[in-house]
């Protein structure tokens, strides 16, 4: 999967999961995984009572996708490529993107202590630059991730009452 994400992101565009199985013993079924594009599919909506006018959506009915399946002795998987077409254009950029710009445990941990030195958001994504020059993360999932980070902290608590509490 992680190839297969790679590729797909220099080519421009973000490879998810779009079904698997793992074989369980039953017989006739063998383990794959199906790989599409995030914008394969139609968008589904969800309650059919409400009207909405204003909405928008990535799901674009792109019929990409390739198959895996693991190899015989289990060393590695051999991936076939079901459909190659593409119906819309291919991003020119992938920052922003909300499945490129996924941040790792470990950029929100080192994103957590230097909330806890307070380090400015940009200050942040800059360093993080620097450790992954392929990163599509912008400031502003910096931002959400900081805003998380201190939610976990403050707990249930508004932001006067942790105020309150932290000059008593």
């Amino acid at each position: 999967m992680n190839w297969a994400r790679s590729v797909a992101y220099e080519i421009g565009f973000v490879a998810i999961i779009t079904r698997s199985y793992t074989n369980t013993g039953m017989r006739g079924r063998t383990s794959f995984v199906l790989i599409g594009r995030e914008r394969s599919d139609q968008y589904r909506v969800r309650k059919k009572d409400l009207v909405r006018r204003d909405t928008g959506s990535r799901k674009c009915g792109c019929p990409f996708k390739l198959r895996g399946k693991p190899v015989a002795r289990g060393q590695g998987w051999m991936v076939k490529l079901m459909c190659v077409s593409h119906n819309h254009e291919m991003t020119k950029s992938l920052v922003g993107h909300p499945y490129a710009g996924r941040l790792t445990k470990v950029e929100k941990i080192i994103i957590a202590d230097m909330t806890k030195s307070m380090v400015k958001p940009r200050n942040i994504l800059l360093m993080l630059k620097e450790h992954n020059a392929n990163s599509y993360t912008t400031i502003k999932q910096i931002c959400n991730t900081r805003s998380t980070y201190r939610f976990s902290i403050r707990g249930s608590d508004i932001e006067m009452q942790q105020l309150v509490k932290l000059l008593e």
